[in-house]
Order: structure tokens, then sequence, then C-alpha cells
């Protein structure tokens, strides 16, 4: 007799094996699973692949439904256990450490003939979870297929070199030789680069692109939503995706912990649904404090996808004036070309500010930027005050850790951006008050989906007067913003003292 009433205690209290190899939760699992046709799984010929099978928690669920949805057509448990672990249900693992909790948890036994298996009709210990222990293919220090640093990941053969199968291959039809109504899965977030530091490329797209090609009728992933405003490696994908009218869902969470507990993801997560079938205009759900919002809208009015739809029509607002925008005078990383590690020297005609305090440098040293030394300037961190790019506890933002202003003759490492350069300090206080209204900060974390707030960030911010000084009460008439929008607004953003 075979138990397919699994406990999922185990998997939804299983520790991850990094925040990028994130362990997905039964009960969210189910929630996707919900978004499907259900009659998917009364379906005898519907074929399901897992691409980047961790836990197997994906395959097992939907194993459960369809044991229930077969019940009629094939009356004998073991004879409908057989036909769906060996005909619909196919797996991926991403480690050889996977691949054996993947087949313990669909198969009940680590190998897929075990004498405790599930299924009595495999003749080997994979069965339909398959697991190879691929090689990098490495040109000029970088895999060619996901990009990872050879310094970092060309090791031994008895290492796990995270070269994941379904992305390092051109032809992934050919692992299973046939084609999938629906492949689903929770894909590898990041890998290492090689960079500056502990720097980490994401890898997470090439899963979704890699899936697109095999053409299922329907495509559901997790993915961290730093997609939604670019970023490192990721400005093509954002493009494509928002152009494709086939993406019928979007479910994201601006808090990553209400779905992962304990796990820190940047920016939060999302899960899509993409129809073949489909082409029209996106249900987005955004899921904030446990409140869900839900609207159909396009996905490309902007070039960045806005994540919260209230956010949408004031926006607009903004936007219709045709005014100048502030990234086109925000500077870009490195102002005066000095890198965060550069220090004040021991003389100098010029002041040097750091992340810690400032101190004098040569003016000859300076390249980048000199029409900007001897003018008053005003600096914000590179790095926001939101931790991760995510909200507080209260779901408030206060975006900029820190603002000031520079006098003339003295600069900034790469550690600031100079937002606003002028002849006059009024200017610049004029400047300081503007960037610190709730208006100006909820436009610039309309792009927050990381640690970093870039010269991108600040595309929808339009440029003022800075004779003039500007509060929220005085851009909120300026813009024609009704109360709710206003209320938006503050429930968003917090206070700047």
């Amino acid at each position: 007799m075979i138990n397919v009433n699994y406990n999922p205690d185990v998997l939804d209290a299983i520790a991850n094996l990094s925040n990028d190899e994130v362990f997905t939760p039964p009960k969210l699992v189910n929630d996707i699973l919900d978004s499907l046709p259900q009659e998917l799984f009364e379906s005898k010929t519907a074929t399901f692949l897992d691409p980047v099978s961790k836990s197997g928690v994906f395959l097992r669920e939907i194993a459960k439904r369809l044991m229930k949805g077969l019940e009629k057509e094939i009356p004998d448990q073991q004879k409908r256990a057989n036909h769906i672990f060996t005909k619909q249900l196919f797996g991926i693992a991403i480690t050889e450490l996977t691949s054996l909790l993947s087949r313990r948890t669909v198969y009940g036994s680590k190998t897929a003939n075990g004498k405790y298996s599930f299924c009595t009709e495999f003749n080997d210990t994979q069965g339909n979870i398959v697991f190879s222990n691929i090689q990098h293919t490495w040109h000029r220090g970088k895999c060619s297929f996901c990009g990872a640093s050879q310094e970092v990941y060309d090791r031994a053969d008895s290492l796990e070199t995270y070269a994941y199968q379904f992305i390092h291959t051109n032809k992934p039809e050919k692992i299973f030789n046939m084609k999938f109504d629906v492949i689903i899965g929770n894909p590898p977030y990041q890998l290492s680069d090689g960079g500056h530091g502990r720097s980490a490329g994401p890898i997470y797209h090439k899963f979704v692109e890699q899936a697109k090609k095999l053409n299922p009728r329907y495509l559901i992933m997790i993915i961290p939503s730093r997609w939604f405003g670019g970023g490192k490696g990721l400005n093509e994908f954002r493009k494509e995706m928002l152009n494709d009218d086939r993406i019928k869902k979007i479910i994201d969470f601006e808090n990553a912990t209400e779905v992962f507990p304990g796990v820190d993801i940047a920016g939060g997560v999302c899960y899509f649904l993409w129809n073949r079938d489909f082409h029209g205009e996106c249900q987005v759900a955004n899921i904030r404090n446990g409140e869900i919002n839900v609207v159909v809208r396009s996905l490309n009015e902007f070039d960045t996808f806005i994540r919260h739809s209230f956010a949408v029509p004031i926006i607009r607002k903004v936007m219709q004036i045709k005014e100048k925008g502030m990234s086109e005078q925000v500077s870009s990383r490195k102002p005066f070309g000095l890198a965060t590690n550069v220090r004040p020297l021991k003389h100098g005609h010029i002041i040097l500010r750091w992340q810690k305090g400032e101190g004098p440098f040569m003016r000859d040293e300076i390249t980048v930027g000199v029409e900007m030394i001897d003018k008053w300037k005003v600096i914000t961190s590179y790095v926001g005050y939101d931790h991760a790019g995510s909200p507080g506890k209260d779901g408030r933002r206060r975006v900029f850790s820190k603002i000031d202003i520079l006098p003339p003759g003295t600069i900034c490492t790469e550690t600031y951006l100079v937002t606003g350069v002028y002849d006059s300090r009024n200017e610049a206080e004029n400047l300081v008050k503007y960037m610190k209204t709730r208006f100006f900060r909820f436009l610039v974390s309309q792009f927050m989906y990381s640690h970093h707030i870039s010269k991108d960030s600040y595309s929808f911010v339009p440029v003022q007067n800075m004779q003039e000084k500007w509060t929220d009460e005085k851009l909120y008439k300026k813009y024609g913003l009704a109360q709710e929008e206003i209320d938006f607004i503050e429930s968003m953003i917090r206070p700047m003292e």
C-alpha cells in the first residue's frame, strides 16, 4: 500500500544550503500550484518538469494532486503511482546532495529503485530525477553558459561545480527528449563572478530563458524581484519580460521573509505564471505586510516595472508634465574618479570626503569631475538606508542614509553620488530640502530592489527650480495628487528629520 500523505513539516523547517539555493516551503508551492488550471491534475498525459529540484517539494505536491485527480481513471493505487512517477513527473537536481533529497521526498527512497520506493517500475537509481556532474565551459576566465568565475569554480571533480545541467547546454530538450506541459521551480539566484570582494552575478534569469526555449504550456518560477528594475546583467532580461504579454500573473512579495522565513533576499521575491497561449494584460498582485493589492495592467508602460499599482497613477501625473529628470544631473559612480578605498593624503590643496571623514588631497590628481570641484555640491550615499532595499518593520522606507553639502574645494569618493551642483549655497540647501521630502524619496524608492541607489534610480524625479524651497504640500499641489495618493505616499515613506 502506498502512502501519499507525506508530512510537510520537515521541508518547512529544513535549513537552506545558502541564500542562493533557497528551499521552497510547501505552503508556497501549493499557492503556486493553485494558479495553474486544476484540470491538469486530472490528466494522465500532463507532464511536469522541475529543472532545479532541491528538496523535491514541487514534484511531491504535484504527485499528491495527481494521485487524487486520477483516482477514478486509474483506481489501483500502485498502478496510479507507477504511472505518475514514470510518465508524468520529471526533475533535474542542482547538486548530488539535492538529487538524493529530492528522490527521498518524491519516491520515498533516495534511490528510485530502492526497496522502499513508492514506484515499483524504475530499473535504475535515478528514476526521473536526474543529476549529472556537468563541467563549466571556460572562456577568458568565465563560463560561457552561466558567467561563473573560473577562479572560484574551476575545482576538483570531488567538489560541487555548480554547473547546473539545465542551463549548461544549447539543447535542453535533449535531457529528457520530450515536451512538457508545465515547467516549474525555484532556481539558484546567483553565482560568484570573480569581481571585487563578494561580487556575484545573477543567474536565475538564465533558467527562465532556457525554460522558454522548451515552449511549455505553462511556466512558473520563483525569482528575486530585482529584475523589476534591471541592474547587473538583468537589463535585457527585464526588457524581454516587460514586453512579453504571455505573462498572465505576477505575485510579488516586497519582503521575502513573508514566504521564506529567515532568508534575506534584497528587494523581495516574486513568482510569475507564463501561459504560452495567453496574450494580454498581466494580473499583478503585490503583497506587503500581509495585505494584497491586485490590479490588471500592462507591464511595459514604463522602462522599469512599477511594483505598487497604487504608484502608477502618481507617476503618470508626474511624467505628463514632461520635465527634465534628476537622473540627467545626478553623477555616475565615482563622480571624481576615486574608488571607495581612496584615502586623504598628508598634504593637498582640496578636501576629500570619504566614508569615515575627510582630509587633504591633491587637486592635480583629479581628472574626472574637475568642473564640479569649485562648486557647491549635494551628495548622498550610494548605499541606501533601508536594509537590502527592503522597508522597515512598519512597511515604510527612509531611502537615503545620508544627504550632505560639499562646499567649493571639497570632493568625494565613490561612496557618494553627486545629485546637484550649484553656484550658491542657497540652491544646494534647497535641493537637500527637496530630497528630504516624501515625494522625492517615494519616486526614488520605485527603483529600490537592492542595496544601492544608482543614477537611474532618479529617473522619475523631476528637476525643480532650486531658487525655490520645496515642501511636500507644495509638490502635492503642483502635481495634482489626490488625498488617497498622498496617503499612499506617506504610508510608504517615513519622515526624514
